[in-house]
């Protein structure tokens, strides 16, 4: 079974930085491509950040670029996001997910969920 578990989510203030941290397991890890996405109430779910197998290379949403920045370990079968100046905005539902096509998607596997509230 393929899970996928975030972490380190979290009240921050304005302007404040946290990583975030997914684990996955029931997988080949580096075979996967990894994502980032998030979804704030009342909205729908947008792409925040993808990397590719072996790191190699990242994708960013405007929203977050300069911000964030997304690292892998495969020997630890985990993907990380790192967010730096956040803002109220960046408040969401942060998911994780895994799919072997590419930073575009699709994505197969989604992990739960981890809240991230921004104060101002």
């Amino acid at each position: 079974q393929v899970q996928l578990v975030e972490s380190g989510g979290g009240l921050v203030q304005a302007g404040g930085s946290l990583r975030l941290s997914c684990a996955a397991s029931g997988l080949t890890f580096r075979h996967y491509y990894m994502g980032w996405f998030r979804q704030a109430p009342g909205k729908e779910r947008e792409f925040v950040a993808a990397v590719s197998r072996f790191g190699l290379s990242a994708e960013y949403a405007d929203s977050v670029k300069g911000r964030s920045t997304i690292a892998r370990d495969n020997a630890k079968n985990t993907v990380y996001l790192q967010m730096s100046s956040l803002k109220p905005e960046d408040t969401a539902v942060y998911y994780c997910a895994a799919g072997t096509d590419g930073a575009m998607g699709p994505y197969d596997y989604w992990g739960q969920g981890t809240q991230v509230t921004v104060s101002s």
